[in-house]
């Protein structure tokens, strides 16, 4: 069975019970070519209430595209796309008032101040005066911007436009906020303060679709994550469940300086164990299961008086399963 198989196998099984009721996002079927090329090769995709939902993909796979077109910046070949229930389109004003979006680029207009700039896109929404003064002082507040509120978006580090950019996408208070590469750039302190904002907007309400090509970040992130490649669906699950579509559940390294055909054989028998190798003085163990691997093989070692040192394990990374569905191969 393939790991798409698999994994969409595992996801069908899913109880309904376990999952938000209301969709927020539908996209079904979505084609988008340029000349003959599909950059988005029939896509569907349904994002509820609640979530925060990892979409991830190698460069060039559909996603920015999905995304513009979800947006409706784009003209689809074929497809639908409903948000909070409504038929998006151009001109879909009260739609697009309760979306956030925050990408990749910083978009921000530098002659205005840290004030002034959430003013302005938060007033594309907000027109009551009052309203917009406390949404703006609240996504101050939340991005931590208050002591640079007068400064202009050229006084400010990577990190500082980051969340300036996120307090442009949020001050409105949307309730589907859309996240594209918010970490691109920044130092670990200012990743760790976006990613804990973005979990605070979950919990206050949002709900959030994710993208980046951070792996781990969409691991600690996301509750549910879609891989889309060449323009189309291939996994869609939570971590637990794309990790469990792998054959390789742990991988164990012991550093040995010898060891015979005959006991790397035996190394083979052990429950659990499906392939063995040793190079340059390491024996690398794969398990597809079980729960007590490391104690088996240490005591096997012993129990052949095989001289080994320093033992590593290691469990499968959201990175893993990624690099097993899409290819190791470089993308454009």
């Amino acid at each position: 069975m393939s790991v798409e198989t698999t994994v969409k196998t595992v996801c069908a099984g899913q109880s309904a019970a376990d999952k938000p009721q209301e969709i927020i996002v539908r996209i079904d079927n979505l084609v988008k070519r340029y000349k003959e090329k599909p950059a988005v090769d029939h896509f569907s995709l349904e994002v509820r209430q609640g979530e925060i939902l990892g979409l991830v993909g190698p460069n060039g796979s559909g996603k920015t595209t999905t995304i513009n077109c979800l947006l409706s910046l784009l003209k689809y070949d074929r497809g639908e796309i409903e948000i909070f229930g409504k038929p998006m389109h151009p001109a879909a004003r009260d739609i697009k008032s309760r979306i956030g979006v925050v990408m990749q680029n910083v978009a921000v207009i530098d002659e205005l101040s840290v004030y002034d700039n959430i003013d302005f896109f938060c007033g594309l929404y907000i027109r009551d005066r009052a309203l917009r003064k406390k949404y703006v002082e609240e996504a101050l507040d939340f991005t931590n911007l208050q002591e640079y509120r007068k400064n202009r978006p050229g006084k400010l580090s990577g990190g500082l436009l980051r969340r300036l950019n996120i307090a442009c996408g949020i001050a409105h208070k949307p309730k589907l906020i859309i996240f594209d590469e918010p970490t691109v750039a920044v130092d670990p302190q200012s990743r760790n303060a976006i990613l804990s904002g973005i979990r605070r907007l979950n919990e206050e309400g949002a709900t959030v679709i994710y993208t980046s090509h951070y792996m781990e970040e969409v691991e600690e992130l996301c509750s549910r994550i879609v891989i889309i490649d060449n323009g189309h669906e291939v996994a869609d699950g939570t971590v637990s469940e794309l990790k469990g579509s792998l054959r390789n559940r742990e991988t164990i390294t012991v550093e040995a300086k010898n060891i015979s055909e005959e006991e790397l054989s035996g190394l083979k028998e052990i429950s659990h164990v499906y392939d063995v190798t040793f190079h340059e003085g390491e024996i690398e163990i794969r398990c597809d299961g079980g729960s007590h691997n490391l104690v088996h093989i240490i005591n096997y070692l012993m129990e052949k008086n095989i001289d080994f040192g320093r033992v590593n394990t290691k469990l499968p990374t959201l990175n893993d399963v990624f690099l097993e569905i899409t290819g190791k191969e470089l993308r454009d």
